[in-house]
């Protein structure tokens, strides 16, 4: 049977698809504006590159990316995951004291190395819509702790040290990237 368009049937039926589109970006970034750039996806792309990818391929990552080599989980952030990675910046390295990253970087201190990038991230793809405040278990085992306040995501440590999420949703093949601005440490031990 051939539907017959009227302009009032038309109207109403893209003016729902627009409202509807709204509704599902809205969910998508309500967690946190997120940035713009080329090695940022936005969430509504498809993700063809894993986490280990975005991060070799983004230069605010550089650090990250050469401490997951050293750390020697390269791999596993390749792999089918899926996986939630709090990625730390450049910047925020680089806000560690004076020396703490290089000691990290060097092959003895591999396993604390490991310890440190494990607790940055979380199995599952978790999406910023999907995050709630309250404590979330680590890969590395240890939990960290998750604050959702209006449009601000932040994840605290054991030691007090908070991480905002400055960029969410960052869609990859084997998970999901929500960047964040401080470094965390997991409890010691």
């Amino acid at each position: 049977m051939h539907r017959r368009w009227t302009r009032t049937t038309l109207v109403a039926t893209l003016c729902a698809v627009a409202m509807l589109g709204a509704a599902c970006t809205e969910d998508a970034t309500s967690a946190e504006p997120t940035s713009s750039g080329d090695a940022m996806a936005d969430a509504t792309e498809p993700a063809s590159m894993t986490i280990a990818e975005i991060a070799g391929s983004n230069e605010d990552f550089s650090t990250l990316a050469a401490a997951v080599d050293a750390a020697g989980l390269d791999q596993t952030l390749s792999s089918d995951g899926p996986y939630t990675v709090f990625a730390p910046t450049d910047e925020a390295f680089d806000a560690l004291p004076a020396g703490t990253l290089d000691d990290l970087l060097r092959p003895a201190n591999q396993d604390q190395l490991a310890a440190i990038l494990t607790y940055h991230v979380v199995a599952g793809a978790v999406t910023s819509g999907d995050l709630s405040s309250g404590p979330v278990t680590t890969v590395n085992g240890a939990d960290a702790t998750v604050s959702v306040d209006g449009g601000t995501v932040t994840i605290a440590d054991d030691q007090g040290d908070v991480a905002r999420v400055v960029t969410a949703d960052i869609p990859a093949s084997n998970g999901v990237i929500h960047v964040i601005d401080t470094v965390l440490l997991p409890p010691a031990g």
